[in-house]
């Protein structure tokens, strides 16, 4: 006999992961009508085969198994098309409504900017008419520094900054501009449609708040969201009590689970270390605090007879029992309150199962306790499984489950022993995985949780949750915090705290998590010691690079900006190091450090085009990755850039040779840097050939620089051409086009950015000659190979799914 329950929740969890796998969706109708039949089948199968201790003959375990699977993949299907119904209509992205509705969550503030959810209820044009809107929409409200970059002049001194106490639950109206969601798709990247996806925000957006357009009004509070006000009351008495702001950013992290509080440098610091899972509101913090609620209601319960002698709470509710269930609400109240995140649901379900089963007088196998929360988790949000907080957390568990429950330490040094295991257990089991979701692991990491899993765990997060009844002790945790970063800090500066490794397929991935589960389980040494063998694919990948003779380019989708990765057999290039989009980001750090980790590459030239943000934005990031790569640029001497270390002229006339493709520089001349010339005019112009073909990457060039290359007498003809400053009017002349002569013409522009990039003038001449224009925007990252010339690789093509912005 065999239980129900592990074929249901292995089910379950499969026809979620193919649901999600689904390109486009299929009609409504058609997963109603699966599921219902599912449904159907399991009331037959309960009326007739059901036994009262859960257990089917070992033949059912297929249908059990298969009636599972259908109504996990109905249930997903169905959700997602019905959530595709409130989707943004495309008529109305770019103009300006009025919207009421309700501030929905914790605002988040950046510089003198916020960004915060926006539930809708009701929506006009400006004429009145109205309009239907989705439920939830994503706002962003910029000041003066930041309002030049979405569309407003900065210059505006009417313009309104958002006020210092936006709360949720208060309603306003706002005049708005919507677009869909949209991300960026790259190789291995962050999926932030995804993510938009799964938080239910089917549009984004921004207030416009210049002189020309209606005020924000504030209309008064409601009742709405209570949770998300609770919590900004208490993120704001922190701020008050802890005067550093990165410290206090920690302390609200941990308490109120506001992750974005994290400064950037101290989250760099957490992931060289690999702490940065105890920084969020991870299952370690809800499940001590679930602890201690467990032992303070058991000692409450034991000792009932004391202020209740005639009715003892023991007699209607066995100690045992009270504590777990008050540990399970404590556990709900506490996730609900910091986020409700997948390592905190996962806590809250496995500690409800094992209260239940307690309840019941039940004793299920630990792997089925973990294989049935598993199950509650995507039959509640199926799109969890693509994250990757979901696989660290339940994998993290899986393996203290597989490694064996072990008896209570009875002495310190016990303690230690058992600490010592379990960390030893987590770091090397858990390192093909982060290998395989962030390809990168943390060679400190050992030590570093060591010391900060019980620092954080015993010490940190008490005083955190003690300082909502006395604020002073945000003070002692916020010292607390500062001696453990000193530490972590000296960790993460050693050069070899990380240890990287190229994406590896997912059949070594899989191989890899599996011989790390042999390894954790107690079987004999043999079969220990194969598992290790099974990660030896992963540790070994190489990604594979272009023959000899030959080069390949990638595009980047990063926004309105330029960054072209360039690889030869043995080398790599950069051209240009996209956008910053704030000051706590950009596109070094959000898109090309991740993209060059994921590949293994290591650059051996840096090419900077000039001196705009939207070209060398994301160059800090870069060149701290790959500090050997040199530099060419046509950046000024006296530019804050050049403090990030050596950088060379870019001049023409300057060339090389890699793997027989050969490279050259031919704009700007020594003449051009004299004539002090705008830095569009200044680009660094760069010209790739092979034997078969050619590329031509040209940065922000113009009418009067396209003419002198026409007229300088250099070869032009590019099978390849990186469109000129991003589809401008200033550029992209017809003579130039024609010296060119280009097969595909890539563009790299921000969707529906404000300068209209491509301009619709422009890409006419590129139709009129017939050049094959491809837009990040809608292709996502674009590769190119010299050896197929004409053809051109779409990363929104290659990995395609229904979630995805397509238009």
């Amino acid at each position: 006999m065999f239980s129900v329950i592990t074929p249901w929740a292995l089910g379950w969890i499969a026809g979620t992961a193919l649901q999600l796998h689904q390109p486009q969706l299929w009609a409504a109708e058609l997963y109603w009508a699966l599921g219902a039949a599912a449904v159907v089948l399991v009331s037959w199968r309960v009326s007739r085969f059901w036994r009262a201790d859960w257990q089917i003959p070992a033949w059912q375990t297929v249908a059990w198994f298969a009636l599972s699977w259908v109504m996990a993949f109905a249930l997903a299907g169905a959700r997602a098309s019905h959530y595709l119904q409130t989707a943004l209509n495309p008529a109305f992205e770019g103009r300006t409504l009025q919207v009421v509705g309700i501030v929905a969550n914790l605002p988040q503030r950046s510089e003198d900017s916020l960004r915060f959810r926006f539930a809708v209820e009701s929506a006009r044009e400006l004429d009145g008419t109205q309009v239907q809107l989705p439920p939830q929409v994503l706002l962003g409200w910029y000041g003066h520094r930041r309002h030049a970059q979405v569309g407003q002049s900065s210059s505006d001194d009417k313009l309104q900054p958002p006020p210092a106490d936006l709360r949720p639950g208060d309603r306003w109206q706002l005049a708005v501009r919507l677009k869909a969601p949209h991300g960026h798709i790259n190789p291995h990247g962050f999926d932030y449609e995804l993510w938009l996806w799964d938080q239910g925000l089917q549009a984004t957006g921004y207030v416009r708040n210049g002189a020309k357009d209606a005020p924000p009004q504030w209309l008064g509070q409601t009742w709405a969201y209570p949770v998300e006000r609770l919590r900004q009351r208490v993120r704001s008495a922190i701020d008050a009590q802890v005067t550093d702001r990165a410290t206090a950013g920690i302390v609200a992290a941990l308490l109120v689970g506001d992750q974005a509080a994290i400064e950037r440098a101290d989250w760099d610091v957490f992931r060289a270390t690999g702490v940065a899972h105890l920084m969020a509101i991870s299952g370690l913090h809800i499940t001590g605090l679930a602890w201690l609620a467990a032992l303070c209601a058991g000692w409450l319960w034991r000792r009932s007879d004391v202020w209740s002698p005639r009715a003892p709470w023991g007699l209607w509710l066995p100690a045992p029992m009270a504590a777990s269930a008050c540990a399970a609400w404590v556990a709900l109240a506490y996730a609900v309150f910091t986020g409700w995140g997948v390592p905190a649901q996962r806590t809250v379900w496995m500690l409800g199962v094992v209260t239940l089963l307690r309840f019941y007088g039940l004793r299920w196998p630990l792997m089925q306790v973990w294989l049935t929360v598993c199950a509650v988790v995507l039959a509640l949000d199926p799109w969890a499984l693509m994250q990757a907080g979901f696989w660290l957390s339940f994998v993290a568990v899986a393996v203290l489950f597989a490694s064996g429950v072990q008896a209570p330490a009875s002495s310190f040094w016990a303690v230690v022993r058992r600490m010592w295991r379990e960390q030893w257990l987590m770091s090397v089991c858990l390192a093909p995985l982060s290998l395989l979701l962030f390809h990168q692991v943390s060679v400190v990491g050992l030590f570093a949780n060591l010391l900060a899993v019980p620092w954080v765990t015993l010490v940190v997060t008490p005083l955190c949750v003690l300082g909502l009844l006395l604020p002073l002790a945000w003070g002692l945790a916020a010292e607390a915090l500062q001696g453990l970063m000193w530490l972590l800090k000296a960790g993460a500066g050693v050069s070899w705290a990380q240890w990287s490794a190229p994406a590896a397929p997912l059949w070594a991935g899989a191989a890899a998590l599996a011989g790390m589960g042999l390894w954790a389980m107690r079987v004999p040494i043999w079969l220990r010691f194969f598992g290790v063998a099974l990660v030896l694919p992963m540790l070994s990948w190489q990604m594979p690079r272009p023959a000899q003779g030959t080069f390949e380019l990638v595009a980047a989708d990063m926004g309105q900006g330029h960054a072209v990765l360039l690889r030869t057999a043995t080398h790599s290039l950069l051209y240009d190091t996209g956008p910053r989009y704030s000051a706590e980001t950009d596109a070094g750090q959000r898109v090309l450090v991740p993209l060059l980790r994921a590949w293994g590459e290591r650059l051996d030239r840096i090419v900077i085009s000039h001196q705009d943000s939207d070209h060398s934005g994301g160059a800090p990031a870069v060149m701290a990755m790959q500090p050997q790569a040199d530099v060419l640029t046509s950046i000024p001497a006296e530019h804050p850039l050049q403090q990030l270390g050596s950088m060379q002229r870019c001049e023409r006339g300057q060339s090389w040779v890699w793997d027989g493709v050969r490279l050259e520089v031919l704009h700007p001349s020594a003449a051009d840097y004299e004539r002090k010339l705008k830095p569009n005019a200044l680009s660094c112009v760069l010209r790739v050939s092979a034997a078969n073909a050619s590329a031509m990457l040209v940065g922000d060039i113009e009418a009067a620089q396209e003419q002198s290359l026409v007229q300088s007498g250099q070869t032009l003809h590019a099978d390849w051409l990186l469109v000129p400053h991003h589809g401008s009017a200033t550029s992209s002349t017809p003579p130039f086009l024609e010296a060119v002569q280009p097969s595909v013409a890539i563009v790299q522009a921000g969707y529906r950015n404000r300068f209209g990039h491509p301009r619709p003038d422009v890409l006419r001449r590129y139709n009129e000659l017939g050049v094959q224009v491809v837009q990040t925007p809608r292709c996502g990252a674009a590769t190119w190979r010299s050896e197929q010339p004409k053809w051109v690789d779409c990363e929104r093509n290659q990995r395609p799914h229904y979630w995805q912005h397509s238009y």
